[in-house]
């Protein structure tokens, strides 16, 4: 039988509406799935419904204020101190989060949390601050902990203990009560979430293969831009931003039809530190969003805006073509409340002023749909139009 999958991938430097989609794609979905696929605990994917409920999804599928479980895949970080302060946040809500991780994706503990803090504060390279890079440098240097190793406390514990000595090189022991009294609450706090995270949620060895008669919906954190391999180093993320890992984990189901959601807003913006063009562009016509969920006191810094450049969408839609050939592609650009009707941009370094129909032709002619995306209150409106053949 054939599988009808969507993937929602951020098109630039993240912020571009990911988890607004998922959460749209999920509320047209039956028995929908949100599947991460790469990034981690690091993302901030804000939904909210029609009703002024309101969320930043960090630890948890945007699906879920529509009662579509996450499943969390191998190539994602899990912090479970995150996972239980998010959880309750959630339940506070009247929201009850379901959760599959699989069995080999990586834990963040909070002294990688303390190395990446300590390491950004040196290189000022834009991280989120909350341990994600740290971890996957950690992993490739052999130290793993995953949340297979959740299920055994003896080995969890042996394993945080050489992590935290032999790795991190910190002289504690949480037998011993002279040990610094804020070192040792966040590492029972730790612990506590761990046992949480097992009791409140399941871990799976199978990977996808039990939820075969749900609607996958891949929800991708940040942007193609921001990519390890395509992205401008050292202002990247360490995960794969395309679809490269949907795609993987989709090998095992040839007869699947893909389609692709490609996210913009109407113009570019970009957190902190990193390459990104038309600066020196007047932006004074960008109005403010009142439910804009980044700010600019957070730990990676400003939020940076300026004009569209049609250019950067169309290398990114490049990339992931490569590592994904066979999908139908839809471009969806949010924020149009927020710009002109004629969009400022520039196609070929030529600054223009465009409608954005005439923006997505500019970009890449072979798109087979668009998107608009209109902010109206707390409404997402949607809508999607077929372009016409020939």
């Amino acid at each position: 039988m054939r599988k009808n999958v969507s993937i929602v991938l951020g098109t630039v430097f993240g912020d571009e509406g990911k988890g607004a989609m998922v959460n749209v794609v999920a509320r047209n979905s039956n028995k929908p799935l949100v599947i991460r696929f790469n990034g981690g605990h690091q993302v901030g994917h804000q939904t909210v419904l029609e009703d002024g409920t309101r969320h930043v999804f960090s630890n948890f599928g945007s699906g879920t204020l529509q009662g579509a479980p996450t499943f969390w895949s191998r190539f994602c970080t899990v912090s479970p101190t995150g996972v239980m302060r998010e959880g309750k946040a959630l339940r506070d809500l009247g929201f009850n989060p379901v959760v599959y991780y699989d069995a080999n994706a990586m834990v963040t503990t909070p002294f990688d949390i303390l190395k990446n803090i300590e390491n950004d504060g040196a290189t000022n390279h834009g991280s989120v601050g909350v341990g994600f890079g740290q971890t996957i440098q950690r992993n490739e240097d052999m130290y793993h902990l995953y949340m297979r190793d959740l299920l055994y406390p003896e080995i969890r514990d042996a394993k945080l203990m050489n992590i935290i000595k032999n790795y991190y090189g910190y002289n504690f022991d949480p037998t011993q009560q002279h040990q610094n009294a804020k070192t040792l609450d966040i590492y029972h706090k730790f612990i506590k979430a761990c046992d949480e995270l097992v009791k409140n949620h399941t871990i799976v060895h199978n990977g996808l293969k039990e939820f075969q008669d749900m609607n996958w919906i891949f929800e991708g954190g940040q942007g193609i831009l921001l990519d390890m391999d395509y992205g401008f180093f050292p202002n990247v993320t360490r995960s794969n931003c395309t679809a490269k890992n949907a795609i993987e984990l989709l090998k095992d189901y040839p007869d699947t039809h893909i389609k692709t959601f490609y996210m913009t807003r109407a113009y570019q913006c970009r957190h902190g530190n990193g390459y990104m063009t038309n600066e020196e562009l007047d932006n004074s016509y960008i109005t403010n969003n009142p439910l804009e969920a980044n700010t600019d006191d957070g730990f990676q810094g400003k939020l940076r805006k300026t004009v569209l450049d049609a250019d950067l969408l169309k290398y990114a839609l490049q990339c992931d073509r490569y590592e994904n050939p066979k999908s139908q592609r839809f471009l969806v650009m949010t924020c149009l409340d927020q710009v002109p009707e004629n969009i400022p941009v520039t196609v070929n370094g030529v600054f223009m002023e465009l409608p954005w129909k005439e923006i997505v032709d500019k970009i890449d002619p072979m798109i087979e749909g668009m998107g608009t995306w209109s902010d109206k209150g707390y409404k997402y409106p949607w809508e999607l139009k077929q372009k016409e053949n020939g």
